[in-house]
């Protein structure tokens, strides 16, 4: 068997943001596109969709009528080459929920739950991708061993296009505004 057999073509070739937005939603799902490059991303467990959701619902109850908050779909980062990233939790202005692709610029806070294997994607790279973006906040949830999760925040530092560090929590997050809640994560 060829690798020509186990992967279409598409993937060992850059590609350009016309061609991305001419494949369907289904050729989509489950990548990323790095630097013009398909990534492909491994079904993520149930803990970590669950835990997805219940962050992506909580904030977005919380967030009021100027922002939403969803899972799974992507995000813009730059056109040329093209980088597409697709967060486990996006908060982004609701006034942008018709508008493909969505930008940066649309986006409040992006949340990666770490997976194995998504490690250093998560802890390294990603928070480099988002800040160069300008995504005003960044929060990694870590899947502790103790089945209580630790949320890391970062907030950007505009000038600089880098984060600082900001809180760090376990179990019960208070969110930072716009965001004033209490998140009990050690239910999940």
């Amino acid at each position: 068997m060829t690798a020509e057999m186990m992967a279409p073509a598409w993937m060992h070739e850059q590609i350009t943001a016309e061609e991305y937005e001419s494949w369907s939603e289904e050729q989509c799902a489950g990548i990323e596109i790095v630097d013009g490059m398909v990534v492909v991303s491994p079904s993520a467990s149930k803990r970590h969709n669950r835990l997805a959701r219940i962050l992506a619902n909580v904030l977005d109850a919380a967030s009021g009528p100027e922002w939403n908050a969803d899972t799974d779909f992507d995000v813009r980062l730059q056109d040329v080459p093209l980088t597409n990233r697709r967060p486990d939790v996006v908060v982004y202005r609701a006034d942008t929920i018709d508008i493909t692709p969505t930008r940066p610029e649309h986006v409040l806070l992006v949340a990666e739950v770490v997976s194995p294997g998504s490690e250093t994607t998560d802890r390294i790279v990603k928070v480099d991708q988002y800040a160069k973006a300008g995504i005003g906040f960044y929060w990694r949830i870590e899947q502790a061993a103790t089945g209580v999760p630790l949320v890391y925040t970062y907030v950007l530092d505009p000038a600089t296009k880098t984060y600082r560090d900001g809180d760090v929590f376990a179990g019960v997050l208070k969110a930072a505004a716009p965001f004033p809640l209490e998140i009990d994560l050690g239910q999940i």
